[in-house]
């Protein structure tokens, strides 16, 4: 018996082992996007976890308020594991030519509802309006981007190019919202203020950003923004403040993307490349937030490759589309961090620029025009060898 029950335990022992060995082992933390911020408080940790429920987990119906016309069910469902979206998941803006405002907001503008519930017909973009196709951006760092103060966004634009490097980036500005009370320290012109988060860096915070997404994206209204988008009439709110609240802390809090391969030699060198080749004229690698509640993000250096600013990108990126003071071949550099771990979140391959339009890194940069062309002939201009190193340092990303 006693032979017997150590035979059983010995080939138990084996199996148990065996199976801990086909187990998928723990990602790094480096290959992924979500995950929070270091050091948050035990009350903090568990808004990031109701916001990121609400976020990835709660998909709309007819029965909680999705629609009646939409483009997604979910905030997750475009971007999957925080990441970039497909071109399944792009969002189409229609309705503005210029800085004087969207004229085809009586037409379901600024954003087109592709889907919809039985019963109801999708929108179609209205005739004479100019469009742009919008790919959803990662959501990692975004609180770090939050906290960059106006001044320093100021003081990185130079509208009349004084260092003769070709790059004349300005600040997108935009009227706000009636729910967004601006603090204190916020630069006005003409009534308008800075805006950084979308394509067209047109949002003012994430609240601004997270509103206009439950509302545009999914049908969802809230106290905040109360405009049925089928019928054009305000409704009762569909969603808590508590949960706008919540997921709004969740994007704040999420960590931002650690660079990978940071000790490769060719890593190295491609970052001296990309400088050399004044990418980083757009694509900052450093910057630093400003003071916040939250103590894991205040008065924090990092580096999310942006300058926050609009760049006329030549006329191969002109849409006839433009959201606030932007002109409509001006885009919002966009963040560089997390471009390595992209083709995660996009089935494989790389979806880039803001349409989705290049299918690599290197695609990407032969579009680049106005501002950037400059950068575009230095990396031409390079070695097989350095381009695959420049490469190789966009990946680590």
């Amino acid at each position: 018996m006693k032979k017997s029950f150590f035979v059983i335990a010995c080939i138990a022992a084996v199996v148990i082992v065996s199976c801990s060995k086909l187990e998928p082992g723990t990602p790094a933390d480096d290959t992924l996007l979500d995950g929070p911020v270091d050091g948050l408080t035990t009350a903090q940790s568990a808004q990031f976890l109701s916001g990121d429920i609400a976020f990835n987990d709660e998909v709309f119906t007819k029965e909680t308020g999705l629609g009646s016309i939409f483009v997604a069910t979910s905030c997750g469902s475009c971007h999957a594991g925080d990441g970039k979206g497909h071109p399944f998941t792009t969002l189409i803006r229609f309705g503005q030519v210029d800085s004087t405002g969207n004229k085809f907001l009586h037409l379901g503008g600024p954003q087109l509802q592709n889907r919809s519930l039985p019963g109801f017909v999708p929108e179609q973009i209205p005739a004479g309006a100019t469009s742009s196709r919008f790919m959803p951006p990662a959501n990692t760092g975004l609180g770090f981007i939050e906290l960059v103060s106006d001044a320093d966004i100021i003081a990185m634009s130079d509208p009349n190019d004084l260092n003769g490097d070709g790059i004349k980036g300005v600040p997108n500005w935009n009227e706000l919202p009636a729910f967004i009370t601006p603090g204190p320290d916020a630069a006005t012109r003409n009534g308008k203020y800075i805006c950084r988060f979308g394509k067209k860096a047109s949002a003012f915070n994430l609240l601004h950003q997270t509103v206009n997404a439950y509302n545009q994206d999914i049908g969802i209204t809230s106290s905040f923004s109360p405009k049925d988008v089928y019928s054009g009439l305000d409704v009762d709110p569909e969603v808590a403040n508590k949960t706008v609240h919540d997921v709004v802390f969740y994007l704040q809090t999420l960590k931002a993307p650690i660079q990978r391969n940071q000790n490769d030699a060719d890593v190295i060198a491609g970052k001296q490349l990309f400088i050399s080749s004044n990418c980083s004229g757009c694509h900052k690698t450093e910057l630093k937030t400003g003071y916040s509640p939250i103590a894991a993000l205040s008065n924090k250096t990092f580096a999310p490759y942006t300058d926050l600013l609009v760049h006329d990108m030549g006329p191969g990126l002109d849409d006839g589309y433009t959201e606030g003071t932007a002109k409509t071949s001006e885009w919002r550099t966009p963040p560089l961090w997390g471009l390595g771990l992209s083709p995660n979140s996009q089935g494989g391959q790389y979806f880039l620029m803001h349409d989705g339009r290049a299918k690599s890194i290197e695609e990407a940069i032969q579009l680049h025009g106005g501002e950037a062309t400059n950068s575009k002939n230095s990396f031409n201009a390079l070695t097989e060898l350095e381009k695959q190193q420049l490469i190789k340092f966009l990946k680590s990303l």
